[in-house]
Parts: C-alpha cells; sequence; structure tokens
C-alpha cells in the first residue's frame, strides 16, 4: 500500500470537488431493490427517442468505425451553417454542451479569475470554475430564477466569464428575450457570457406557450462576447452518443478550437446529429408530447395540493416537503427513478423529467401512493 496521499497531490480547485452525481441508472435500481418495471424519469432525456433519420444516419455509419472520426465536423458544421445562416468559422463541436462550458472555461479563464453563475444553477458551471482554479462568484436567485441584475452587478476588473441557463436546469426558470437584450448590454466586451441553451428546443415551441423567449443565435452579431452553447442530447433524443457545440465570435470559436481535443465527438454522433436537423416532424412530436407532460404534472401537482416550479424545460421540480430523500426512495421501490436535488439548495424538491403519458401517470400514482394523498 502506499504511503503517498494521491489526493492532496491534486490541484486545490479539484480537491474541493464532489463527484458529479447522475440519475440512478434502471439496472442498477433492478438490482439493488429487485425491482423488474422501472421507469427512468431522472436525466431529462427524450422518451420518444432518436429520430429515425438519426437511426438511419447511424447504420450507415457502421462500416466506417475503423476509422478515426473527422476532427473538423465538417458535414455537422455544414448542417449547423445552414441551419442558422452562421459561418462554419464559428461553430465549435463538444463531447455534449458540457464540453463546451469546460472548454470556455479553460480558454479564458484560470487562477485568481472569476466566473459568475446564479445560485440554483446547473452545477458544471461550479465546477467547471474550481477545476481551473477560478473563483465562482454565485449570486442570489430571485425566485428560483437567474437574478440578471444582480449577476451584472457582480462583475469586478477579475470576471472573465458569466454563465447563463435559459432554461435553467433544475429550476426550470427562464428570462425574456428583452431582459437578456438589457443584460448584455450592461457586460463588458472583454467578459464572455455562455448563453447555454440545452433546452431551447422545448422553451421556444409555441407548445409551451411561453412569450417573449430569446433566441441567443439572433443575438451573436450584435454581442461579439456572446458564446450560445446547445446540445443534441434533450429534444433531439441523441443523449448517449454525446453531441453538443458552441456558435460565437469567430475568433471565440477559434481559440476553442485550439484546446480541443481533435477527436472530441464520434462519427455517429456526428453524423446522427446532422440527420437529426432535418427531423422537423420527428422534434414536433418530442415538443408537443413534452408540453403535454407539463400539463399532466401541473395538474396532478395540484390536485395534491404541492407547490411546483413553472418550467420551461422537459422537467418539473415539485415540493415534497422536508423529507424529499425519504419520498426519493420510496419513489425508487415503486420503480419510478426521479432526481432529488438538495446539492442545488432545494432540499424539499425532486426533479421529474417529462416521459411519456402512461410513464408521467405511473409516477404521478406512485408520487400519489407514497404521500398517501
Amino acid at each position: 500500500m502506499s504511503s503517498c496521499d494521491y489526493i492532496e497531490l491534486a490541484q486545490p480547485g479539484v480537491r474541493r470537488l464532489q463527484p458529479y452525481l447522475p440519475g440512478k441508472p434502471i439496472e442498477e435500481l433492478k438490482r439493488e431493490y429487485g425491482v423488474e418495471h422501472v421507469i427512468k424519469l431522472a436525466s431529462n432525456e427524450n422518451p420518444l427517442g432518436p429520430s429515425p433519420l438519426a437511426m438511419a444516419a447511424i447504420q450507415q455509419e457502421f462500416r466506417e468505425l475503423a476509422r478515426y472520426p473527422d476532427g473538423n465536423g465538417f458535414v455537422l458544421k455544414q448542417a449547423l451553417s445552414k441551419k442558422y445562416a452562421c459561418d462554419a468559422a464559428q461553430i465549435t463541436l463538444g463531447n455534449g454542451s458540457n464540453d463546451i462550458l469546460e472548454l470556455v472555461g479553460r480558454a479564458y479563464a484560470g487562477s485568481g479569475d472569476e466566473i459568475i453563475i446564479s445560485e440554483h444553477a446547473f452545477a458544471i458551471y461550479g465546477i467547471v470554475a474550481r477545476v481551473i482554479g477560478a473563483t465562482a462568484v454565485i449570486t442570489p436567485a430571485v425566485n428560483w430564477g437567474h437574478d440578471l441584475v444582480a449577476m451584472a452587478a457582480a462583475i469586478t476588473d477579475r470576471t472573465r466569464i458569466i454563465f447563463l441557463a435559459n432554461p435553467n436546469n433544475p429550476t426550470g426558470t427562464s428570462f425574456s428575450d428583452s431582459e437578456l437584450r438589457d443584460f448584455l448590454q450592461q457586460i463588458p466586451e472583454q467578459v464572455l457570457v455562455v448563453l447555454d441553451e440545452a433546452y431551447f428546443e422545448y422553451a421556444a415551441h409555441p407548445a409551451m406557450g411561453i412569450a417573449d423567449y430569446p433566441n441567443g443565435m439572433d443575438l451573436l452579431d450584435k454581442f461579439p462576447n456572446l458564446i450560445v452553447a446547445r446540445t443534441f442530447s434533450k429534444a433531439y433524443g441523441l443523449a448517449g452518443l454525446r453531441v453538443g457545440y458552441g456558435i460565437s465570435h469567430p475568433q471565440v470559436a477559434n481559440i476553442l478550437n485550439r484546446v480541443r481535443q481533435p477527436f472530441n465527438v464520434n462519427s455517429m454522433a456526428m453524423r446522427a446529429a446532422a440527420a437529426a436537423l432535418d427531423d422537423n416532424e420527428h422534434l414536433h412530436r418530442s415538443v408537443t408530447l413534452n408540453a403535454a407532460g407539463m400539463q399532466q404534472y401541473q395538474t396532478a401537482f395540484t390536485e395534491l395540493g404541492l407547490d411546483w416550479i413553472p418550467s420551461a424545460g422537459n422537467f418539473i421540480s415539485v415540493a415534497v416537503g422536508g423529507d424529499a430523500a425519504g419520498v426519493y426512495d420510496a419513489l425508487l421501490r415503486k420503480g419510478v427513478i426521479v432526481r432529488p436535488v438538495a446539492n442545488y439548495g432545494m432540499p424539499g424538491y425532486l426533479r421529474v423529467s417529462i416521459g411519456l403519458e402512461s410513464e408521467n401517470q405511473q409516477a404521478i400514482q406512485a408520487l400519489r401512493d407514497v404521500l398517501d394523498k
């Protein structure tokens, strides 16, 4: 046994981290509790799965698996360039949009710098700051959402990056186009603003009924310090392939592509993502199903007398009382996996992903039984 303490050898910021805890896998729950029929509503996945066009593209790519991926991602970049009317030189591809967030942190901040994030914001933002030795400046939330006024006021001469999530995970809160524009106009050009739009396709769809919801792509020309990050893991149903992207000023993209690993996105992911962009019918089905499921949960929570946070994503956080951990465990024993969010400063809440109508009903009935309401 070594006498060396390998924890102490790590960088200080890394030593202070706790590992990111994903949703409990279905197979693990079956093994642990002996539950046969399990539904997973913990990771904000698309219950319809991938587009048929994406599946066909994956099948076609099988024969090329002995080859390295295209390190420049030409096919996917061309598809994104066409869809968003941007130059391919503005695009950075990532192993999920999380990869983009980390690339920005590694490229533009370091020890002694500050990164501004909101209370209750996606955990990866704080992890990025700590890993690179930067200080995470956390501004208090307002009604569970970003306080953009407070975030702008928190800027100092050490601020390098601001992370915004719209909508935010796990709260589901969002801010408007006018609020975002007012915010961006206050930010010095040397401070980069990363707009994380992982759930954009849900929030922007008319079925969600969200007025004045912004599209970050429309703001890139006016605000050169803006980086828009999106993913194919949510509405496009490709979470298992891990593919995301950032679109930014060409100089910013140039820097991000210098620190990006040359083969960070695999061949099947890029082909599937490019194909998924063309399947508007599947995307529409996914988003309308989500809107109906959101209403299904809101109606049930009202009947159960539970408070919830209005959400613009494909999940909803519900207040279940002081023993949220106990409710979570009881739901596991009934074969329903949701997400506890105490680590986000929300100890009385559980986050529930929107599933198929039958899955939502099973989760609602299980919650009713657990709460005995």
